[in-house]
């Protein structure tokens, strides 16, 4: 799991990153509000913890400019500020949680833990920088929302629920398509490069093709 934190004190982004890579994660660190932004934007991260008084830029104003472009990374300030308003306005602005400093590493880590839960519990498809969420029937490469048709989400959903296995043609008209009898699987060749534009990859990049046999998400 990637963590972005945006904090400007030395001293704690010191602590904070010791800690988290001992549990295990994957740690990025910018010192002001303007290059966590920038890192934000063009790097995929599975949680970012954001101080509120940055140099250069805001915290709240980096949290509301993520959200602009990404509804779902969830963001956990880190701030000394603790009044009702100031609470409202950084969830209001997109934040999915709130820890006061001086706060304890064991409180930290348990909140972070949660958010990872309710990503485990909604079941989200991730295979490389793509990530289907099917109680929303969203799909995002990158920070950037894939819009799809039907036809084509179910078809990657279907890819992906399967990833690593061969899926033959007649298997994805049976089972996509819902068609069985003798049918032009012709049709899939189509809406996987259909996919393959939307979603911006290579021929035999992420779905590839198994040459006379179907394709393979891996």
């Amino acid at each position: 799991m990637k963590i972005l934190l945006i904090e400007d004190e030395a001293g704690i982004s010191a602590f904070l990153k010791q800690g988290l890579e001992e549990e295990g994660y994957e740690i990025a660190i910018a010192t002001n509000g303007a290059d966590g932004l920038q890192l934000a934007k063009s790097q995929s991260y599975n949680l970012i913890l954001l101080d509120w008084m940055l140099p250069k830029m805001k915290g709240i104003d980096v949290c509301h400019a993520i959200r602009a472009t990404d509804k779902e990374t969830p963001i956990l300030f880190l701030t000394a500020k603790d009044t009702l308003q100031e609470t409202i306005e950084g969830l209001k602005a997109g934040a999915n949680d709130y820890i006061k400093k001086p706060f304890s590493f064991e409180e930290l880590l348990e909140r972070i833990k949660i958010h990872f839960r309710k990503m485990e519990h909604e079941d989200i498809l991730v295979l490389g920088n793509v990530r289907i969420f099917p109680t929303k029937r969203r799909v995002f490469s990158g920070k950037r929302e894939v819009l799809l048709t039907h036809r084509e989400y179910e078809l990657l959903s279907y890819l992906f629920e399967n990833k690593g296995k061969v899926c033959t043609r007649q298997q994805i008209i049976n089972d996509v398509w819902n068609i069985h009898f003798d049918y032009d699987t012709g049709v899939i060749d189509v809406f996987i490069n259909a996919l393959r534009k939307k979603i911006g990859l290579n021929k035999d990049e992420m779905i590839k093709t198994i040459r006379g046999v179907g394709y393979i998400a891996e």
